[in-house]
């Protein structure tokens, strides 16, 4: 494989329970311009523990020289890089995968669903249409996590609201946290928003995406309406 490219950690911060958050200085790299779809992957590499791949965080841009990424640990190559300095290398290969059909929102409204991890890849989607608010419909996000703590980009939440996004949040696991907002799986929150001409993009585990669909098509969005981004 030849694809590969050296790229420079900026910062690895704390992003929730399980979750960091890793920023990639490409500049300078071939790889500057390479992400223009939403939902789009990229494979990571440290020579000495191996290659995985990660979605990327950040939307795209053509002149964009940095990369954003949120990794869960568990495995040996995400803790590893979770584990890197400021000024580490990894290598990167350019972005993969179809990601979301953002184009086609263009005009409709959007609904956005995500668990855990799964936000990073929607952020990205989010992050486009922040650009260009006015040329997409209703946009809602549907954002789930076990615990009120596992809630990756909190502090982005009102941002996100003041560009006009609609954010639900829902706890599946909120024990004694003293969590106040809703609960369950965020399928059963869709409450009487309307699926007409409505597309969804879908990012978590496969029970949950599976259950997002079952509740989307019973609502009679046609399975087409809904993308994956893999």
């Amino acid at each position: 494989m030849n694809d590969w490219h050296p790229t420079t950690v900026a910062d690895v911060l704390p992003a929730a329970d399980g979750l960091t958050e890793l920023v990639l200085d490409i500049g300078g790299t071939p790889l500057v311009g390479t992400h223009r779809t939403p939902g789009q992957y990229v494979r990571l590499a440290l020579p000495e523990v191996g290659e995985g791949m990660f979605a990327l965080a950040s939307a795209p841009g053509p002149f964009a020289t940095r990369w954003e990424f949120l990794l869960k640990g568990g495995s040996e190559l995400a803790d590893t890089l979770v584990g890197l300095k400021p000024g580490a290398r990894v290598h990167s290969s350019r972005p993969e995968g179809r990601g979301f059909p953002l184009p086609q929102a263009r005009g409709r409204n959007l609904l956005l669903f995500a668990t855990g991890s799964g936000i990073s890849p929607i952020r990205s989607v989010i992050e486009s249409i922040r650009q260009e608010r006015g040329a997409y419909g209703q946009v809602t996000l549907y954002f789930g996590a076990r615990t009120p703590k596992a809630f990756a980009y909190e502090d982005e939440l009102h941002h996100w609201e003041a560009s006009g996004i609609r954010v639900v949040r829902t706890v599946s696991q909120p024990g004694a946290s003293g969590w106040q907002g809703l609960t369950g799986y965020v399928q059963a929150h869709l409450g009487e928003v309307s699926v007409e001409d409505a597309l969804a993009f879908v990012c978590g585990q496969s029970s949950m995406v599976q259950g997002v669909m079952d509740a989307l098509r019973a609502r009679g969005l046609p399975r087409e309406a809904i993308h994956l981004n893999y």
